[in-house]
């Protein structure tokens, strides 16, 4: 998609995002989440991305780096992204990605991560298609009573 930009997340671009992570679940978003995209875009050592087209906020990804994160020495973890419905299959998620593997590569970090619902294969086939594959990690969980 021509005219997307593609820049830094700022703390004002929370409301943005809450909205799209709304329209894209369908479910409300907590306060919890809005203020977790804040402290996102105020960490520095945190590579966060917005796609803007036209002036308005269509898409985001939020990333970190780990370092020593079990048994490795230092990678990059995608933890969120998404776009607007509206703009799907048009390439932003694409280019967001593009920009933060750019990136990663000139913090000298040489491996991506990412977790995906097992229930998502659209999701699941988006990242396949940035070649992302299986890991050697396992996801585990504990609900706690």
């Amino acid at each position: 998609m021509e005219n997307v930009i593609i820049r830094e997340l700022k703390t004002a671009d929370a409301d943005d995002i809450s909205t799209i992570f709304e329209a894209i679940t369908q479910a409300p978003v907590s306060s919890d989440f809005k203020k977790l995209i804040e402290q996102h875009a105020r960490r520095k050592q945190d590579a966060c991305l917005v796609a803007e087209f036209e002036g308005k906020v269509v898409g985001f990804l939020v990333s970190y780096i780990l370092t020593m994160g079990f048994g490795i020495d230092k990678s990059a973890w995608i933890a969120t992204l998404g776009v607007a419905p509206k703009y799907m299959g048009q390439g932003i998620g694409a280019q967001m990605a593009k920009e933060i593997f750019n990136y990663y590569r000139g913090e000298g970090i040489t491996t991506v991560y990412t977790s995906v619902r097992w229930d998502s294969p659209d999701l699941l086939s988006f990242f396949k298609t940035l070649g992302f594959d299986r890991s050697n990690f396992i996801n585990l969980r504990k609900p706690l009573d």
